[in-house]
């Protein structure tokens, strides 16, 4: 199976010789694998900004490459990590592993969802009895399922059960369309598809459409709880809660290895198709033992909780594979994650561990119903999607006397790479790299920047996916060697944390310089009135200028904006509270207030709406 996973990132993927074997790739990765890891362990051996408290034991990492050359060779990373954890072995199935590491803790609880809880030794039995009906079904190994699941109890019943079996699940966001799902469907020839009863209506519009492109005739269509007074389902569809009774659980693991593929993640983008982007079984495992355990000390009597759904690399890490790896307690929630529904859970289930989205932990802040420090029990926090800006995460750790660990993560790395510490936070920054991965910022010819300037951050680390899926050319344009190139701009400080300066192509050229969006949006939301910015560039008379859309706090939206004049003194009032902090140039032009700023799912903002509708003022 391995093999067959390896012919593929040749392939797919790989420049120069196709015709080179499966055991020379192999060769290649191990010797390249052992050089990295042995670089990374001298490296860290050195800095000084390793905590030996927080050290774990040394061992050769398993990083995952194509072998491909470096168009740049890599300089040496501006800021060493820690020595890897003990890498998984060889032969290594991630489901079969965490029912292993789980045994001795059947009746304690794994999950709670909005309607039961589920034991550790239930959702393993559930789990291999789903992994059976796969088989049964027909579904081979490294075939695809797609999962379009809201969060709750099932989803990883469904998860951990198709990677039992060496099948690979495709999970995917479940507020999309059916032209996204019929687009993913066959891109993916999933073979069967499974959808909870709230998004079965689209689901099935989608694979009709499918069918009718000739892209989804062998799938099956699954629904899990379906909803009571719905229409009839289409004909032939299954149950998934009796598909899953009538098995007995399987009694044998797929025989897969670490670098067989495991699942599948869309990457979420604001142009162009969704990339489908592949992950291996030992990729889930450094997740865990990186940052999981290294940052965040996950410990089996935490119970955790995260907005972000599952469908995400950041919530799929945060509610399965992190507490699953230490029996621990995760609570999921299928609705969508506004104020009022956390702090719900957060004061019922009293987690202590979070995990949230800035324009989420801003909101919370803002809200009328904000619960007081005692009636919540959180002793840390996680924050990822955008940056978080310095005055949220102050005013948050003042309030409930916890701090959020800002950091960055990615669909291609599969979860965060670069983060702040608990007991080292310094907020509006990213923090540091996550012990296992190194950093660097380069300029546009591909050299390193020195500290202080902008570059665009590369990483490196054992987490890298194998490529994207029948896409050479963007494989080839992410995917460097050992190095990824994440599309984000950042600065080093001196102090060694980074700090995010938007997106690559987000930047924008203001009277011959550059002006990084979200640092204006970090200074706006520092004001007393606003709750969100975005910034955007405009065309205005040929030159490009820089226009903010401003959410306000609900006081003073309506103190500031019941009068014209009200309007336009907070329009100045604004400009000047930036002008006052950032160079000149980089104030903006122009303020839009809105209602509220269009986002993704994961709550990243959709900068490209806001040009659509921008209008100029005459």
């Amino acid at each position: 199976m391995a093999n067959d996973v390896l012919r593929d990132v040749v392939h797919n993927v790989l420049p120069g010789n196709p015709n080179r074997t499966a055991q020379q790739l192999h060769g290649d990765r191990r010797s390249t694998a052992q050089r990295a890891c042995k670089a990374i362990s001298r490296k860290a051996a050195r800095s000084r900004q390793i905590e030996t408290d927080r050290s774990t034991p040394s061992g050769d990492s398993i990083v995952d490459t194509q072998a491909a050359s470096l168009a740049v060779a890599p300089a040496a990373p501006q800021i060493s990590s820690a020595p890897a954890p003990v890498p998984p072995p060889a032969q290594l199935n991630f489901a079969a592993h965490l029912f292993a590491l789980n045994a001795a803790r059947s009746a304690k609880p794994a999950y709670i969802d909005d309607t039961r809880t589920l034991a550790y030794g239930e959702l393993e039995t559930r789990a291999r009895q789903f992994s059976a009906a796969l088989r049964e079904l027909g579904v081979h190994a490294e075939e695809r399922i797609l999962l379009v699941i809201l969060d709750s109890i099932e989803l990883p019943v469904v998860f951990l059960g198709a990677l039992h079996a060496g099948v690979v699940p495709v999970i995917v966001n479940t507020q999309l369309t059916a032209a996204d799902y019929a687009y993913m469907l066959a891109h993916s020839r999933a073979r069967l598809v499974i959808a909870s009863g709230a998004v079965l209506p689209v689901v099935s519009a989608a694979l009709a459409q499918a069918n009718s492109q000739g892209d989804g005739e062998d799938c099956a269509l699954v629904v899990s709880q379906p909803l009571a007074g719905a229409p009839a389902c289409p004909r032939g569809t299954i149950v998934l809660h009796e598909l899953i009774e009538r098995a007995q659980p399987a009694a044998h693991a797929a025989r897969t290895s670490g670098d067989d593929i495991a699942l599948w993640l869309y990457s979420s983008g604001s142009t162009g198709k969704p990339k489908g982007t592949v992950h291996t079984h030992a990729n889930l495992y450094w997740t865990v033992e990186t940052y999981a355990k290294s940052v965040l000390g996950i410990r089996e009597s935490d119970v955790v909780f995260s907005a972000a759904k599952l469908f995400f690399a950041y919530g799929l890490g945060n509610a399965l594979s992190f507490p699953l790896s230490v029996g621990a307690t995760t609570v999921l929630m299928a609705e969508r994650p506004t104020a009022s529904a956390v702090f719900t859970r957060l004061v019922k289930h009293r987690p202590t561990i979070f995990y949230g989205v800035p324009t989420l932990y801003a909101s919370m802040m803002a809200s009328p119903n904000l619960p007081a420090r005692a009636e919540l029990a959180l002793r840390i926090c996680a924050s990822a999607g955008e940056a978080l800006p310095r005055e949220t995460g102050e005013r948050f750790s003042r309030h409930f006397g916890s701090d959020i660990l800002d950091g960055i993560g990615s669909t291609e790395m599969l979860h965060i790479f670069l983060s702040n510490r608990p007991g080292e936070v310094e907020y509006g920054t990213t923090g540091r790299p996550v012990p296992g991965y190194e950093i660097e910022l380069r300029d546009e010819s591909g050299r390193p920047v020195p500290d202080g300037e902008m570059g665009e951050l590369y990483i490196r680390g054992p987490s890298a996916a194998l490529m994207y899926w029948s896409n050479r050319e963007k494989s080839r344009a992410t995917f460097l060697g050992e190095w990824v190139k994440s599309g984000d701009k950042y600065r080093r400080l001196p102090s060694g944390c980074y700090v995010y300066a938007g997106r690559s192509d987000d930047m924008l050229k203001v009277s011959g310089q550059y002006v990084s969006p979200i640092e204006v949006e970090m200074v706006l939301v520092q004001h007393e009135a606003v709750l969100e910015a975005a910034v955007i560039g405009v065309d205005q008379d040929g030159l490009v200028k820089t226009c903010a859309f401003v959410v306000l706090k609900q006081e003073a939206n309506a103190q500031a904006l019941a009068t014209q004049d009200g309007h336009a003194a907070l329009v100045d009032t604004l400009k000047a509270f930036v002008k006052a902090r950032l160079a000149p140039h980089k104030y903006p032009r122009d303020i839009v207030f809105v209602d509220d700023l269009p986002k993704t799912a994961t709550g990243k903002i959709q900068r490209f709406r806001l040009r659509e509708q921008y209008r100029p003022r005459s």
